[in-house]
């Protein structure tokens, strides 16, 4: 199975892995995984201002703080993980890279907000949900 990681770097992916560890279904050599870290864009105005190279080196170095705790932990499970790296807006980059890489299933860790907070904030989980056919497993 080819299992999309959606990974940001917070506590909620950090339960996401621990998830995965404790489910051996869900950890193990039957399955490829892609951990992707989507990196907000840098306003157009403030991008145009900068040098191409200094702005890809913020987004590769945002990415790569997120993607270091995840190969060791895919090491000790002696796992292989690919990371992808992109720049967009989180929800329809997730659902873009599930479709385009031909993934059987997303996981992603959520916030579990409510209802209200959801209408008032947003989610990208909530998005990913209206915007995908591939499966998701949020984990809280």
């Amino acid at each position: 199975m080819k299992i999309l990681l959606a990974v940001d770097g917070s506590s909620y992916t950090k339960r996401m892995l621990a998830y995965l560890a404790a489910h051996d279904e869900w950890l193990g050599p039957q399955h490829a995984y892609t951990a992707v870290h989507v990196v907000a864009p840098v306003p157009p105005r403030a991008a145009a201002a900068l040098d191409k190279a200094v702005l890809q080196s913020y987004y590769d170095d945002a990415a790569e703080k997120v993607f270091k705790p995840i190969r060791p932990f895919f090491e000790r499970h002696g796992l292989k993980v690919n990371c992808v790296a992109k720049v967009g807006h989180a929800a329809e980059t997730l659902v873009a890279q599930a479709v385009k890489g031909d993934s059987d299933l997303i996981v992603m860790g959520s916030h579990g907000h409510g209802a209200l907070a959801r209408l008032v904030l947003g989610s990208v989980a909530t998005k990913v949900v209206a915007e995908c056919k591939v499966p998701l497993l949020l984990i809280r």
